[in-house]
């Protein structure tokens, strides 16, 4: 959506301070033991309280009110009864609406200690979204963005997973722009505008470049890369960036 009226940046940053909050509260809880269905529901019941609802269950009919995914499992796992184990790469995504506005975000992190090789992509992709951010102004192109991101990646001796890419948001959970790569594509060359909301999450990956889909029909897996993802909801402006979910 393109965010033009003061109702429209209120609404965006309302729910984006919601789906922030859920998913701090979740990285907090995730301990040992816990089991991915237990932090589920947590998030279950701060989206009842504040008035707002899961996108990707209102949305997709999700089997969860969040998606949560354990080491091999890179984006869009279902919550359940694994439980967590100290070491584990853990990736928390939270979407939501309230009002008919939506944010997205998302983060990847190392339960405990001893993992240092983990905690590097996950700092990694911090680092490439920081970068990629500073291109994120009206009148860029697309493609800076992705072309930054990988470039990041290089330099760490790193690489990006291209068939998982940021996107539109605000009025819906996806819509236009439908694909913000997280790498350089000559003929990405959309020109970004004052106002558009976007959701921005560079995939950083230790070695394989895509993902695939596993037999549940909705968490993607790799076989034998480990996968870091760093996600806000954002929006552009002459100003500069408003970061709804931090």
């Amino acid at each position: 959506m393109i965010a033009k009226t003061e109702a429209d940046f209120n609404g965006l940053k309302e729910i984006g301070r919601i789906c922030g909050a859920i998913r701090d509260e979740l990285v907090h809880c995730t301990k040992p033991g816990i089991t991915t269905k237990e932090l589920d529901e947590i998030a279950g019941e701060m989206f009842e309280k504040a008035g707002a609802q899961s996108a990707p269950k209102g949305e997709y009919d999700f089997p969860g009110y969040t998606c949560i995914s354990i080491n091999e499992e890179v984006a869009h796992g279902i919550p359940g009864d694994r439980t967590i184990q100290e070491g584990d790469l853990v990736n928390i995504d939270v979407s939501g609406s309230k009002n008919g506005y939506f944010a997205d975000t998302g983060i990847s992190f190392v339960v405990g200690d001893g993992a240092d090789h983990l905690q590097k992509i996950c700092d990694v992709a911090k680092e490439a979204f920081d970068a990629g951010l500073k291109k994120a102004k009206p009148g860029s192109k697309k493609s800076a963005l992705g072309k930054t991101v990988h470039k990041v990646a290089k330099q760490h001796g790193l690489t990006v997973i291209k068939n998982l890419t940021g996107h539109g948001v605000g009025r819906s959970i996806h819509e236009a722009p439908d694909h913000i790569f997280n790498f350089y594509s000559r003929w990405d060359d959309e020109i970004l505008k004052d106002g558009m909301v976007i959701a921005f999450e560079p995939f950083i990956s230790t070695l394989e470049e895509e993902v695939y889909q596993s037999e549940d029909g909705w968490t993607f897996l790799t076989d034998e890369s480990s996968v870091a993802q760093y996600e806000h909801t954002i929006i552009l402006t002459k100003k500069g960036p408003i970061i709804t979910t931090l």
